[in-house]
């Protein structure tokens, strides 16, 4: 499955990886939402219901991986993939995630072709909202 003409929301707290998310994604032909906090893409994805969510871990308000936990809980948001993006590569990083309900784990520095690959394979895995 293609990103083309998917809604991607990029919660990130650092300007220039939420630059860098939007020229990937939109190369795709995707759109894409910034947030530059968890509770800002809380609250958008509540609203907008994007396709996919790239979640950074660390942000200063509250951690990608209980905003992940939060959106899984909410029937509203349930059905959204989340792929975390983050530095830490450690399995335990990892498994952290995946008992967060994320639905990818990404790390940085980003392989681009590698990182297109997942985003597809994860918005083609997408649950349809209930």
């Amino acid at each position: 499955m293609s990103l083309k003409d998917k809604r991607v929301l990029v919660a990130d707290d650092l300007e220039i990886n939420l630059r860098l998310f939007r020229a990937l994604l939109e190369g795709e032909d995707a759109s894409v939402l910034d947030a530059r906090s968890a509770g800002e893409a809380l609250a958008l994805a509540r609203r907008e219901r994007p396709d996919l969510i790239l979640m950074d871990i660390q942000m200063p308000d509250l951690d990608g991986l209980a905003a992940t936990r939060q959106l899984k809980a909410d029937p509203e948001t349930a059905h959204i993939p989340v792929i975390v993006v983050t530095a830490a590569a450690m399995k335990e990083d990892a498994a952290r995630a995946r008992a967060a309900g994320c639905d990818g784990f990404v790390t940085k520095p980003i392989d681009v072709d590698l990182f297109v690959e997942q985003l597809e394979r994860v918005i083609g895995k997408g649950q349809e909202p209930r």
